[in-house]
């Protein structure tokens, strides 16, 4: 069984900064590419942003310059440090990982997320 978790969340005031982290726990033999994704009220969930196993990474043009992601391959975990926020941030952020078990079998998974309010 393997298991996201995220966490991190909270309220910020506009222009702040908030790191989200996202550890993988359970029967793994290694985490692979990962995603933050993000979901506001009554929208999609649309991509904020991947990171290979290398640390390659990709980034939506609303949060290019202000985020980042980063992963410690050692502790399954990566993080999303998020600078300037502004309103239009506030979402719950879901990190998705493809996964490899002991026994080697490739899993798609996805944390429960994490909500995310800027206001002040």
């Amino acid at each position: 069984q393997v298991q996201l978790v995220e966490s991190g969340g909270g309220l910020v005031d506009p222009g702040g900064s908030l790191a989200l982290s996202c550890v993988a726990s359970g029967d793994i033999f290694r985490v692979d590419d990962v995603g933050w994704y993000r979901q506001a009220p009554g929208n999609r969930r649309d991509l904020v942003a991947t990171i290979t196993r290398a640390s390659i990474t990709t980034y939506a043009d609303s949060v290019k310059g202000r985020f980042t992601v980063f992963r410690d391959n050692v502790k399954n975990t990566v993080w999303l440090q998020m600078n300037s926020l502004g309103p239009e941030d506030t979402a719950v952020y879901y990190c998705n990982a493809r996964v490899i078990d002991r026994d080697l079998r490739s899993e798609d998974i996805w944390g429960k997320g994490t909500l995310v309010t800027v206001s002040r």
